[in-house]
């Protein structure tokens, strides 16, 4: 068929054709917005769930649960070494650890915080590590907390002082 051909025949197949008019179209539905699957977006939606979170609390779990966690019961289903991290570096990976392990499911973890080392003018046995002061108060912030039941210094085959031992809630949904 040439051009011409072409223009007759779609003539003839559109010569029956009215046009609609704009009130009786039909509207197109808006488009559901997708949302990005970003590791901290669902933090968010466990604000309802903080609660005043120190070592050893127990205000969100039952007895039974608190028993077996303090007996180790629940293992370590994964665990965080900070040696050799600068502050900001471990801020980062707690951070990233704590959100993962809650994704992926995960109840008992580990964080590996260390006892630190003594400062020249200060005695042996008076040492805190700064790691080891500053992981709880992250594990207290707003997005933290609502992924945790409880965390406690585990038996010293784990780590005893040098490390936390974390419940994580059960991911629902």
């Amino acid at each position: 068929m040439t051009d011409t051909e072409d223009d007759i025949l779609w003539q003839e197949v559109t010569a029956g054709v009215q046009k609609i008019n704009a009130p009786n179209r039909i509207q197109d539905k808006p488009k559901k917005k997708i949302r990005s699957k970003n590791m901290y977006e669902e933090v968010g939606t466990f604000k309802s769930f903080q609660h005043d979170l120190e070592l050893g609390t127990t205000a969100d779990i039952d007895k039974q649960t608190m028993r077996r966690f303090k007996r180790e019961e629940f293992g370590v289903e994964a665990n965080l070494d900070l040696h050799g991290m600068t502050t900001d570096m471990a801020y980062g990976a707690v951070r990233r650890f704590v959100v993962n392990a809650y994704n992926q499911g995960k109840r008992a973890v580990l964080i590996v915080t260390g006892k630190g080392l003594p400062h020249p003018e200060q005695d042996v046995f008076e040492t805190k590590g700064v790691l080891k002061q500053l992981v709880p108060t992250w594990l207290k912030s707003d997005e933290l907390s609502a992924m945790i039941l409880t965390f406690i210094h585990p038996s010293q085959k784990l780590g005893g002082s040098g490390a936390l031992y974390i419940l994580l809630r059960r991911k629902r949904g």
